[in-house]
This record gives C-alpha cells, sequence and structure tokens, in this order.
C-alpha cells in the first residue's frame, strides 16, 4: 500500500512516497500517488525533446518503444513495475518508458533518425572482439551530460568512523516540481530509498544491504545498438545484495549510453565504474575518499580518444578538485552533525558560478536548458539515516528521510552501530 506525504509547491521538502508488493502493484502505488508530477515531467521532456531533436512526444514515445524488449527480457519485472506507473497515473505505457529513457533520448542524436528497424543490442552481449566506432550521429553538438558530482567517504577520510556516500545531482531545472523520495519495499530483495524524478523506476540512492549508488553521465555516442537505459541498469544494481553482486550487473549489462556508477558498501569499501558500450574503467579511494564527475577519470574509452575526446562538461574539471578539496575537512570531524555539516558546506561550493559544484541555472542561456543542483544526497551507511537538500545545498538544509535504509530484507544481518 502506497504511502504519500504531500508537500508545498515552493519545494521547502521533497515528497516522500512508500511503495510494496508485487511489481504491478508497486507500479500502480506510484503511479497514483506522484500522478501530478508525472504528468509534469512529460509536459518538460515534450518540450525538451522537441528543443533537442525536433520530435513531438508521440514520436518520441513511438520510437522509445524500442526499449520494450531488451528492458522485459532483462528484468520483466521492472517491465511490470512501469506499465503499472502507467495504469496509477493515467498514461500510456510508452509514456512511462520515455520518462525513463529521456537521458537516452536526449543525449542520443542519431535518436531522431532511428526507424523501428534498428536491432536492439542483447542485454549480457558476449565479449566484444574490439572496440566498436564512436559516431557523433547526425544533428547538432552532443548534449552535455548530467552534470552531477559523485563521492565515498569512509575509514581516515570520514573523522567520525562513519560511512558517507552521495552527490551532488545536477540537471534541467524545469524539473524539479518532478522530484521526490522513494522507498520500495520488495521481498526477498533489498529494500531502497532513492531520489528520482516521477515515473523513473531507478536513478541514484541506497538499500537495506548497506549499498549505495551514485551516478554521473559521461557523454559519448559509441554505435547505433540499442542498449538498456540508464534506470533500468541502476536499479537493477540497487536491487542487488551485495557489492559484487551490483558489479556483476554493471559489467555484464549493456547500457545505451556512457554512465559512471559510484559504489559504496558500509563494512567500508568503494569502487567507481566508468561503464560504456566499448568497455570499462575503474577508480578505488585514495585514503578513504573518491570523487568522480562527467569526465572520463580512469581513462578515455579508445573509441573516444580516436575521435578526439574533449569533455562535454568542463566545469567537471573544477568540480571535482574542489569537492576533493572540501570534503578533506572531514578528517577533523568528531560526530555524524558536524561531519553532515561539513559535507554540506563542501557540497555548497560556488567557484565557476552559476556553473560549479553547488549549480545555478545560467541566465545566459535558455530557459529550457537551464542547469541546477536539483538534490544533494547524503547517505549514511553506518546508521542508515539518509538525507537529501530540496534544491541547492547552498539555500537548503539536508530533509531526513522518515525510513532508515536498515529497516528492510538483509538489514539486519549485521550489527550496525548507531550514531
Amino acid at each position: 500500500m502506497a504511502t504519500s506525504t504531500t508537500q508545498s509547491q515552493d519545494r521547502a521538502e521533497l515528497p516522500v512516497i512508500e511503495i510494496s508488493g508485487t511489481p504491478r502493484e508497486r507500479g500502480r502505488q506510484y503511479g497514483e500517488a506522484a500522478r501530478d508530477r508525472l504528468h509534469a515531467a512529460m509536459a518538460y521532456y515534450e518540450a525538451a525533446f522537441g528543443a533537442s531533436s525536433g520530435l513531438t512526444w508521440s514520436q518520441v514515445t513511438t520510437r522509445a518503444a524500442r526499449w520494450l524488449e531488451p528492458v522485459r527480457d532483462f528484468a520483466p519485472g521492472l517491465a511490470e513495475e512501469m506499465r503499472g506507473i502507467a495504469e496509477g497515473a493515467g498514461v500510456d505505457p510508452l509514456d512511462v518508458l520515455a520518462l525513463n529513457a529521456r537521458g537516452e533520448v536526449l543525449y542520443d542524436k542519431s535518436f531522431s533518425s532511428m526507424a523501428a528497424s534498428v536491432p536492439a543490442a542483447p542485454a549480457t552481449p558476449p565479449a566484444p572482439s574490439g572496440p566498436a566506432p564512436a559516431t557523433a550521429g547526425p544533428g547538432a553538438e552532443e548534449e552535455a551530460p548530467d552534470g552531477c558530482t559523485s563521492f565515498a567517504l569512509y575509514g581516515e577520510a570520514s573523522g567520525d568512523g562513519h560511512v558517507y556516500a552521495g552527490q551532488n545531482w545536477d540537471w534541467r531545472a524545469g524539473v524539479a516540481g518532478t522530484l521526490l523520495l522513494l522507498r520500495i519495499v520488495q521481498p526477498p530483495k533489498p529494500t531502497l530509498i532513492m531520489q528520482v524524478e516521477a515515473g523513473q523506476i531507478g536513478r541514484q540512492g541506497a538499500n537495506s544491504a548497506g549499498l549505495a549508488l551514485n551516478a554521473n553521465g559521461l557523454g559519448g555516442r559509441f554505435d547505433d545498438a540499442v542498449g538498456l537505459p540508464q534506470t533500468v541498469v541502476r536499479r537493477t544494481v540497487l536491487d542487488q545484495p551485495s557489492v559484487t553482486d551490483a558489479l556483476d550487473v554493471l559489467c555484464r549489462t549493456r547500457a545505451h549510453i556512457a554512465s559512471n556508477a559510484l559504489l559504496t558498501c558500509r563494512e567500508g569499501f568503494a569502487i567507481d565504474l566508468e561503464t560504456t558500450p566499448a568497455g570499462h574503467g575503474w577508480l578505488y579511494p585514495t585514503d578513504g575518499l573518491l570523487v568522480h564527475g562527467n569526465h572520463y577519470q580512469a581513462g578515455v574509452p579508445a573509441p573516444l580518444a580516436a575521435a578526439g575526446y574533449r569533455p562535454l562538461s568542463p566545469d567537471s574539471l573544477v568540480r571535482v578538485p574542489r569537492a576533493e578539496q572540501g570534503l578533506k575537512a572531514l578528517r577533523g570531524s568528531t560526530d555524524p552533525a558536524e561531519s553532515r555539516k561539513l559535507i554540506r558546506a563542501a557540497m555548497s561550493d560556488h567557484l565557476g558560478h552559476p556553473e560549479g559544484l553547488c549549480t545555478h541555472p545560467d541566465p545566459r542561456k535558455p530557459e529550457l536548458t537551464h542547469w541546477t543542483t536539483l538534490i544533494s544526497s547524503l547517505a549514511d551507511l553506518t546508521t542508515g539515516d539518509y538525507y537529501a537538500t530540496p534544491g541547492t545545498p547552498c539555500d537548503h538544509e539536508y530533509q531526513h528521510a522518515p525510513w532508515n535504509l536498515y529497516d528492510g530484507p538483509h538489514g539486519d544481518e549485521r550489527p550496525r552501530p548507531r550514531a
């Protein structure tokens, strides 16, 4: 049974929704509770897709149908959940699928020329004999990826001994009114807490097995094969009971676009994977601290290097070292309250304003493409407390989620200290 809290329209707090039951039931509860925000998301992306690709919403959803079969084959339960969302919100299932593939539509300039006969790539393909050729696709300059900055902190880097994971989620300011905190109870799989755009089945968050996923766009189109939408990949990662199972998902699936995944687990371990259709790169923390932005930090994939790679989000080159510098202040922290204050201060950095670690809309750019830090999230994997700012961290305090991460399957398998 879904539970939700309705908040004021000024985004002083994020709406919170809890769903449970079978995949179809969970979807219906979600769709009913988020109906208004889901319709607002459709209205925004109808305008955004039209501006980026020249397609009408009907044309977008018709082309989005190409993801139906890959999603059903890879994760039939998630396909059912999306169908339930559509039923609950009173929209077509392809509307929900398009919202879950919004990044793939916006980033892939070949999308507008795709024909129904374009084959889908298998979800778990055999190892390729060589890198696929990079293709720019017809049309305009490639869209900059989500401008997110993710971090993991533990051991000597956290000061108070807790394990922290989080990120600034930077994306289109126009979707601010579609955001929510979602808790999914789905035994025997772990219980999840995520921040999402209404209608999406996955983005970033943490689970009751003590695993957090933070994600960042990377950019670069590698070929014309149809891979899985990022929302499906990320949700499947968070559905896993261990970090090794999560890594298996990331290494065996073929996503449609490149993306970075930072995994942190409560035992005090983190690893970062730069996942692309042409291969993956990986990074480990230094002295318990790892920060990742929107440029390739483990190494530029060969197809992009051959094509003369340049970061699509140049401000990422500033955000990453600034976050590292600010988060090093935690080494002197002695308690979680102080740590949260220091993390929020670090993620509120304004060097390069309006672009930067804490991003604000740039008045020099068209309103439809304004960017901002939508949410700054923080998971305390030691205590199970989850926090998110309903807007830029410089202007908003952390909102404490009403649920503990470890109130769910797997949550009580290992003892956890409390703050």
